[in-house]
C-alpha cells in the first residue's frame, strides 16, 4: 500500500537550490527525495536527542 504524500510549495534561495541539486545528484536522488531524506534524518536525530536528554535528567524526588 502506497503512502499518501502531501504536496506543498517551497520557496528557496537559488543558491541553496543549486547546492541541493548537486548534493542530490551525488547521492542519486531527486531534489525532492534529497529534501525529504534530510528532513527525515533531522527529525530522527531530534527525537533521539529528546529521548537522550530525558535519560540525563534526575528522577523527581518524592521526599519533602
Amino acid at each position: 500500500m502506497a503512502v499518501e504524500k502531501k504536496a506543498f510549495v517551497l520557496r528557496i534561495h537559488p543558491e541553496t537550490l543549486k547546492e541541493l541539486e548537486g548534493w542530490a545528484q551525488e547521492e542519486f536522488r531527486s531534489v525532492n527525495g534529497q529534501i525529504e531524506f534530510l528532513l527525515n534524518d533531522a527529525l530522527r536525530k531530534r527525537k533521539k536527542r529528546s529521548k537522550d536528554s530525558t535519560k540525563d535528567e534526575p528522577e523527581a524526588s518524592t521526599d519533602n
